[in-house]
């Protein structure tokens, strides 16, 4: 890994010479770039440049030697000549994935900022903490961090197939993995359980931890498994799949984008299935 595309963050601006430092500008959940293609972060030395009436500012830490800040722009405002306000998963296939990861970052951030102004216990206005990424109200005390919300994404595999559904809000032809919202008191393993059975009507065994990732969409916290299948037969039950099926790596339809963990679990699928057959151990004449 390359140390120097590494992001670290922080709550604080460090002092250093100033130079010029990433800025994630949101209008809503829209990100303001630099049209083209690949797009292009701003950066600049203050956000003033571009005369554009921010909400928030947020110090978020530093990526390859500058800092990096996520602002909030008001809503009815004009981006600056050959910039745009692009949806990020519009951007996510055409911005440096590093950079993507970042914006998904401060994204979240703005998010929080904007609908955690106020105390839910008291209704007293929060004030930011200086030692770590939270509010609290001065009032009662009460401590509130950026929301994350857990959700489990599962690839399950019969043999040479894998199973993939089309949910009713994807886009037009495209098929994942089974995925869903973790419930209070809930165990990762069961949620995979739960949401198998819930949306497909299957039972699974052998839940395998995959790996894990970030989902701005809007606070997601992506927890990757692989199963098996055990046993019943597709039954779409809960209102969120409109298709599912059994598919192999010859008869694959639209996939997600390679940056998603969906597509790793799918990938990962594929390329087990192209490794040759381990051959079977010969056995030597003679002895047992």
């Amino acid at each position: 890994m390359d140390k120097n595309r590494t992001f670290i963050p922080g709550l604080l601006p460090q002092t250093e010479p100033l130079k010029p430092a990433w800025w994630f500008a949101f209008q809503g959940d829209k990100l303001l770039v630099q049209a083209g293609d690949p797009f292009s972060i701003p950066r600049l030395l203050d956000f003033a440049e571009l005369r554009l009436p921010t909400l928030s500012q947020h110090y978020l830490g530093h990526f390859a030697g500058r800092a990096c800040y996520a602002v909030q722009v008001a809503t009815a405002v004009t981006p600056p000549a050959g910039m745009t306000f692009q949806g990020l998963r519009q951007v996510y296939n055409h911005i440096e994935k590093d950079l993507f990861w970042v914006a998904s970052r401060a994204v979240q951030i703005v998010d929080w900022d904007s609908t955690h102004r106020f105390c839910s216990r008291c209704g007293t206005p929060l004030v930011k903490r200086t030692t770590e990424r939270a509010k609290e109200c001065p009032q009662c005390g009460l401590l509130l961090f950026p929301r994350l919300s857990p959700a489990i994404i599962v690839l399950i595999e019969r043999g040479r197939e894998l199973l993939l559904a089309r949910a009713h809000r994807s886009p037009p032809g495209r098929y994942s993995v089974i995925a869903g919202f973790v419930e209070p008191g809930e165990k990762l393993e069961e949620a995979v359980e739960r949401e198998v059975r819930e949306e497909v009507g299957l039972t699974i065994k052998d839940i395998r931890y995959f790996g894990s990732q970030p989902w701005p969409f809007p606070h997601s916290l992506m927890i990757g498994f692989t199963a098996t299948y055990a046993g019943g037969e597709i039954s779409l039950n809960d209102g969120e799949i409109e298709k599912a099926g059994w598919f192999t790596a010859e008869n694959l339809p639209a996939l997600p984008g390679k940056i998603s963990i969906a597509r790793k679990l799918i990938d990962a699928f594929l390329e087990k299935q192209a490794r040759p057959p381990e051959a079977a151990p010969v056995k030597k004449e003679g002895k047992p």
